[in-house]
């Protein structure tokens, strides 16, 4: 073997002669292999580049990584979209009820029994008359009824009350809620909130009755078993005052505050109506 040191003993040797041929396949020793080609000890490639008119390695095209659609907001945007068109759908059928006359709502309420149509004397007999009277409807709705009547503020009576006073109140606009003495208290307590303190609306017990709770406004009356039952609030709003003989202004204080069945014909008579 040996070695060949152009330029004198301080260069270092550039080709190291074996004697052997390079392998097939390998490049000479001494030779430099690059990432664009093969360099040979002369300093002249030996492979090509890129660019160069040869055919480089082609760049590795970015991977696309496809994303599932995100169904949160989706799901959320519906939702609210369904929400307010039941609002806005909801306002539109309130205000179409609203419009119709109270007597089509009063029909519409389920198990309301409307005594005008049913029992027109009895409706229309509204006569002052001293003394006890016998209704055929209990709690009576309508009929002849005494001169004075029960104080109707929003009172909450723990006792029966006579039946002839309760009439004058329905005749003025009243709705008069009664219940079973033994209904339980909290359901009583119930009743209690939704009456006590508001004009036109009054609270009492009442023996006898087939349903647990009977309201009654003038020619009308619905029976429930439950406080909790959505018909009586609606019972309220649509008979209240709506139901009255002698309209809105028809008097509920300064009326009869006490209680038990029979009828204080001692009391301050007030005139025909």
């Amino acid at each position: 073997m040996s070695i060949s040191t152009p330029g004198g003993p301080e260069r270092r040797p550039n080709v190291v002669s074996t004697g052997k041929k390079p392998a097939a396949g390998r490049p000479a020793a001494g030779a430099r292999t690059g990432s664009t080609g093969t360099r040979t000890g002369s300093g002249k490639p030996t492979g090509t580049r890129p660019g160069a008119g040869g055919k480089g390695r082609k760049p590795i095209a970015p991977v696309k990584v496809s994303q599932g659609r995100s169904w949160g907001p989706i799901a959320l945007f519906t939702a609210v979209g369904v929400l307010a068109v039941a609002i806005i759908g909801y306002g539109a059928w309130a205000t179409f009820q609203g419009s119709k006359p109270w007597e089509d709502r009063a029909d519409a309420i389920e198990g309301i029994v409307n005594y005008r149509e049913k029992d027109k004397d009895l409706v229309a007999g509204g006569n002052h008359k001293a003394g006890p009277i016998t209704y055929t409807v209990l709690p009576p709705v309508a009929g002849p009824h005494n001169g004075a009547w029960q104080n109707c503020m929003g009172d909450v009576y723990p006792a029966q009350i006579a039946n002839e006073h309760a009439v004058h109140s329905l005749e003025h606009g009243t709705v008069w809620i009664t219940y079973r003495p033994d209904l339980p208290a909290d359901q009583v307590t119930k009743l209690a909130d939704k009456v006590r303190g508001k004009e036109k609306l009054m609270l009492s017990p009442f023996e006898g009755l087939d349903k647990p709770i009977s309201l009654q406004a003038w020619g009308y009356q619905l029976k429930v078993d439950n406080a909790d039952d959505g018909r009586i609030d609606e019972f309220i709003k649509t008979l209240k005052v709506n139901a009255s003989v002698e309209g809105p202004t028809a008097l509920c204080s300064q009326g009869i505050t006490a209680t038990g069945t029979t009828p204080r014909d001692d009391a301050p008579q007030m005139p025909q109506g």
